[in-house]
């Protein structure tokens, strides 16, 4: 029984970090300040990616696609100055 319990917390805190860790802080700035979706989206593609889905994920904004050069992209941008916080 004992194991089972350690077992159990154990997984739980793995899923726990895996999803702390998913989606990184983009920024602190009130969503007031963020540019605005659009402008955001017209950034991504001139940057040159092809973008089949974008979102907002927490403090960031969110595209998955492809990069320049065809490989998948997921990245993660400020939505205050559009720099990329994490790229994968």
């Amino acid at each position: 029984m004992r194991k089972i319990t350690l077992l159990i917390s154990t997984l739980g805190l793995l899923a726990f970090s895996g999803m702390t860790f998913a989606s990184p802080a983009c920024t602190k700035e009130l969503k007031s300040k963020w540019m605005s979706e659009l402008k955001m989206q017209d950034q991504v593609k001139q940057a040159g990616y092809k973008v089949k889905v974008f979102k907002t994920t927490g403090s960031c904004y969110e595209i998955y696609g492809w990069d320049k050069a065809g490989k998948r992209a997921e990245v993660y941008f400020n939505p205050v100055n559009g720099s990329i916080v994490k790229k994968e």
